[in-house]
């Protein structure tokens, strides 16, 4: 069984858990919000991609947004591909912002993908940043998250993104340069034949 990795802002005396947790001021929000990191699939095949699921829940009782400003660091080899995230090609850092408004959730799907120079065997992603509430980025906090994923074989395709749809250009059809113009064009033709038919007989 796969455990959450959760880091929750205290509303009170932080407890005592081996969740990351961060003393905070209240600032603006009544509750704290929350950021999770939801292990979908660990192994990394040539079939088969790492996918990690970046939660964040804005509890309703707030009354304002809340903003995240996440980093992966991504180990020699690894591409990370998510909504608002770039690409990590190689040892680096990707990084994304997210908006949450009052009384919502956002899921961000994260995939991740080996190229043929990574090492086979365990990597550990960093999920790093700060949240903050609002336009009051005086008031910002720290968040810190671990995600681990074993690369077995190198992707298909380390190099394409799944978000980006594939799409092939549609033929061009020819259009008349004025509307109906074809429509009247053949009833002319059929009231031509029949008015030279009508002389014939």
């Amino acid at each position: 069984m796969i455990a959450d990795l959760s880091w929750t802002v205290p509303t009170t005396v932080p407890p005592t858990t081996a969740t990351p947790t961060a003393t905070v001021t209240q600032g603006k929000f009544r509750v704290g919000p929350s950021v999770t990191l939801r292990p979908v699939t660990e192994v990394i095949e040539t079939n088969q991609d790492g996918i990690v699921e970046l939660f964040m829940n804005n509890p309703s009782l707030n009354d304002v947004t809340l903003n995240v400003n996440a980093r992966i660091s991504v180990p020699s080899g690894i591409h990370v591909y998510g909504e608002s995230f770039g690409q990590g090609a190689g040892a680096g850092v990707v990084a994304g912002t997210f908006s949450v408004p009052p009384g919502t959730s956002r899921t961000i799907i994260v995939t991740v993908k080996a190229d043929k120079s990574a090492r086979i065997g365990s990597h550990t992603l960093m999920f790093t940043g700060l949240y903050w509430p609002g336009d009051d980025k005086d008031n910002f906090q720290p968040l810190s998250l671990t995600y681990s994923v074993t690369v077995k074989e190198p992707s298909k395709d380390p190099e394409s993104s799944p978000d980006t749809p594939k799409t092939t250009a549609a033929p061009e059809t020819p259009k008349s340069q004025i509307p109906g113009f074809g429509a009247a064009l053949v009833i002319f033709g059929v009231l031509t034949m029949a008015r030279l038919l009508s002389r014939k007989i």
